[in-house]
């Protein structure tokens, strides 16, 4: 655990003492002189983005073929096609956006680094404007342009994470947040679909509902505590009502179209 989420579940617990210790001398330094610490691989969005969607997505699928038909194996059938084929989806909707990030924060970098080499007055107003707007001026001013200028290295750092709110993008991690992303909604896909394997259209309908609501309540309260540290019931409850809305438009479309010859 790094410094900064030290901090962060010091902050979350109220724990000042803790809070503390994350922000001395030595703490501070170590960690923002060592940036791999930054730059470690957070996968609970993609795990979330994935699980939720494949869940939401395959739960309205199945409870609206279920109340079209009374036939496990149409239901089952038609699952099991939505989840491979969201989960191949979500993969690769993944992996392309990340791909498009990392060519956008390139493009940028490229285009910020000629400006400094070619444009060199230009970029040098728009670092001196910028820590204007942080309250900096006269020979502070001056003397803090002249410092970040005078090393293009970091001149081009602060231009793409000051000016343009950009930060590296690893093109490597695309492939795996992909696979993260199609896994995740594979397994939130099988959460609905599994009663239908074992029950008859009706209970498994009732149990689909249930364990799906539990689950994305416990997908919410967990991103909760993860993220906000508070509200934890209140963004389970969100989660929950988010999925089941889609189920019930779902199951509602179905049930106007109900067949009766299977």
């Amino acid at each position: 655990m790094n410094r900064v989420d030290k901090a962060r579940r010091a902050f979350l617990q109220n724990n000042v003492e803790q809070i503390k210790i994350a922000h001395t001398t030595e703490a501070v330094h170590n960690d923002i002189h060592h940036e791999e610490a930054h730059l470690k691989g957070f996968n609970l969005p993609e795990i979330i983005l994935g699980g939720q969607d494949g869940l939401v997505n395959v739960l309205g699928v199945i409870l609206g073929v279920a109340a079209a038909t009374s036939s496990n194996q149409i239901v089952l059938v038609a699952g099991l096609a939505a989840t491979f084929a969201e989960s191949i989806s979500m993969a690769a909707v993944a992996y392309t956006s990340k791909i498009a990030e990392a060519d956008y924060y390139q493009s940028e970098y490229e285009r910020e680094k000629w400006e400094i080499e070619h444009v060199p007055k230009g970029e040098r107003e728009e670092i001196k404007a910028l820590y204007e707007n942080y309250g900096f001026k006269g020979k502070v001013l001056d003397e803090i342009v002249e410092k970040i200028t005078s090393k293009k290295d970091v001149w081009l750092k602060v231009m793409m994470e000051q000016e343009l709110k950009l930060e590296p993008v690893d093109r490597k991690k695309a492939f795996s947040d992909g696979i993260v992303v199609g896994l995740s909604a594979l397994v939130g896909s099988f959460i609905p679909l599994l009663p239908f394997f074992f029950l008859a259209i009706k209970p498994a309908i009732v149990i689909a509902i249930i364990v799906s609501s539990a689950a994305l309540f416990v997908v919410g309260y967990y991103k909760a505590k993860k993220t906000l540290g508070r509200n934890l019931l209140k963004q389970g409850i969100e989660m929950m009502l988010i999925g089941m809305i889609s189920a019930i438009v779902g199951y509602f479309i179905g049930s106007l179209f109900k067949v009766t010859n299977f």
